[in-house]
């Protein structure tokens, strides 16, 4: 396990699968947590099981005060902003490109892309600081998905959103080389979280069915497992991968290789 001792890590979306993995990860590892996400009573429990050494905050990622809030937090309560888990996202329901309501397109693009814009916009001037006066670096790890890096029929706004993310993750991580700051994208494919399992509970008794169709062009044939996919975000937010910076990490069963 890598050692996060002494460091500190906001997390957003932090009572999803992703999100709850990584923060109970990072805290047993020794890091100082802001955990956000929009349900309060969800996030004060988890904060909760963490320990003291975690702070919670409830909130909406579309609205940029809470991303300044959550690096504010960091920094009056702790003293510093090391890894951000850029994590709270959506989908919205498969269907065709043309049947997508214009309000849903909407939330899922303002979730998914602005929330990531917001949040990076407010946590490199706090990382870059700490760098110059200390020459510490930092780490972003933005949660992205495969649907980022190709083509995702019948989520084709998702896809959007995603591509968006990895757009930014390379953009800035290429403006910040230099800066002390490493910013990754973590690009899994279909993972065993609520909001996988969501969508098969939704096909009732055809469940099975639209388990194997959901894995069919996964070579391995299976959802990952949340812990698999943590692995590849610890490994971005390690302070040991000093020299990985603009890349999307696609965690997918061999799914990007065909």
């Amino acid at each position: 396990m890598a050692d996060f001792a002494g460091r500190v890590v906001i997390i957003t979306g932090a009572t999803g699968g992703f999100g709850e993995a990584a923060a109970r990860h990072f805290a047993k590892a020794g890091a100082s947590l802001v955990i956000s996400d929009f349900g309060s009573d969800r996030l004060e429990a988890l904060a909760t099981v963490l320990g003291g050494k975690t702070i919670a905050v409830s909130g909406d990622i579309t609205d940029p005060v809470l991303s300044e809030q959550l690096v504010e937090k960091a920094l009056s309560e702790f003293g510093r902003l090391d890894i951000a888990v850029n994590n709270a996202g959506i989908v919205h329901d498969m269907m065709p490109l043309p049947k997508i309501p214009v309000d849903v397109a909407r939330k899922v693009i303002n979730v998914d892309l602005m929330g990531v814009f917001y949040a990076m916009r407010a946590q490199l001037p706090a990382m870059e600081k700490h760098f110059r006066e200390t020459g510490e670096t930092a780490a972003i790890v933005n949660v992205a998905s495969v649907a980022g890096v190709v083509g995702a029929p019948m989520l084709s706004v998702y896809a959007a959103a995603k591509h968006g993310v990895v757009g930014l993750t390379k953009s800035a991580a290429i403006e910040y080389a230099r800066r002390g700051v490493r910013i990754n994208a973590l690009c899994p494919s279909f993972a065993r979280t609520p909001m996988a399992t969501d969508f098969l509970d939704k096909a009732g008794k055809d469940r099975d069915a639209a388990e194997a169709a959901m894995v069919q062009a996964i070579p391995m044939r299976r959802l990952a497992e949340v812990d698999e996919v943590i692995a590849g975000l610890i490994y971005l937010a390690d302070p040991a991968s000093s020299f990985v910076t603009g890349q999307t990490v696609q965690i997918d069963g061999g799914l990007t290789a065909a």
